[in-house]
């Protein structure tokens, strides 16, 4: 990549694009970007959110980047085609927020998907046999159904990280945690909704993004470039984990079996269409 020269970054607004499902690649891509963004001294970031969500603790880790960059730098997130669960997530690093009328957003909550093949293992004459230092070493076993103290265990689990997401959406956008809690229930919305919810400030397109981040800046929205970090990536094409492309069907959207087989046993920040 050829950068200009240095001085010319005071008067340019970078921009990050999260497209995607979010997992470990995304987040080690975008903490690189960000740590140019400072190092540059960009006065301004527009990043760009076009993601389903993802895994939970990458999605905090961008967060909590994010948050720090703003100490710095002036940021607008801005709400693409879909931006929700995980996505949304990291946007309330952002100081503002914008999205298009008809963005879909929300689906605040929390998921977790194991896969159950006992019966198929059955008809094939296919059994494991395990060796466990406890009782619940082989949770979510794909072998067998979960017991009732496992299910137990896990929904406490997926309870805490969702009591996190909800305190994060409430302190962000200065709303009453109870608040976030009476739509925080994994429906999605539009940004029209969102806006009217007070999850996002302000509606409109990318370019209406770039102006507002420009004029935080204090440079003239009319003639201020932008820098993309990186060349746009095609929607949901981005891998989960490690670096195995997602496998997409005729439609394009996500082979999920394969995305489950993925993240089995992951707490989940996903839209699931």
């Amino acid at each position: 990549m050829v950068w200009p020269l240095k001085s010319k970054f005071r008067k340019q607004i970078a921009r990050i694009e999260i497209s995607g499902a979010i997992a470990a690649a995304t987040r080690k891509r975008v903490l690189e970007a960000f740590k140019v963004v400072e190092e540059k001294k960009f006065p301004a970031l527009l990043l760009r959110i076009d993601s389903p969500g993802g895994t939970v603790g990458d999605s905090q880790e961008i967060y909590s980047a994010l948050k720090r960059l703003r100490e710095k730098v002036n940021i607008v997130a801005s709400f693409g085609n879909i931006s929700a669960s995980g996505g949304v997530y990291i946007g309330m690093g952002a100081e503002h927020i914008i999205a298009n009328p008809g963005t879909i957003t929300g689906s605040i909550g929390v998921i977790l998907r194991g896969n159950n093949l006992e019966r198929l293992l059955e008809k094939i004459g296919v059994s494991f046999k395990v060796i466990k230092s406890g009782p619940y070493k082989d949770i979510l076993a794909f072998d067998r159904e979960l017991t009732e103290p496992e299910q137990s265990i896990l929904q406490e689990l997926i309870d805490t990280s969702y009591q996190q997401f909800v305190q994060t959406v409430a302190e962000a956008r200065n709303l009453d945690v109870d608040n976030v809690k009476s739509f925080a229930d994994g429906r999605i919305f539009t940004g029209q909704q969102a806006l009217e919810l007070g999850v996002v400030d302000r509606l409109g397109t990318e370019e209406d993004a770039r102006r507002w981040a420009a004029e935080l800046a204090g440079l003239d929205p009319e003639k201020t470039q932008v820098h993309t970090m990186e060349e746009r990536k095609p929607f949901l094409s981005r891998l989960l984990p490690g670096n195995r492309q997602m496998k997409t069907g005729i439609s394009g959207g996500i082979d999920w079996l394969d995305f489950e087989m993925c993240t089995s046993g992951l707490p989940l920040w996903l839209y699931r269409p």
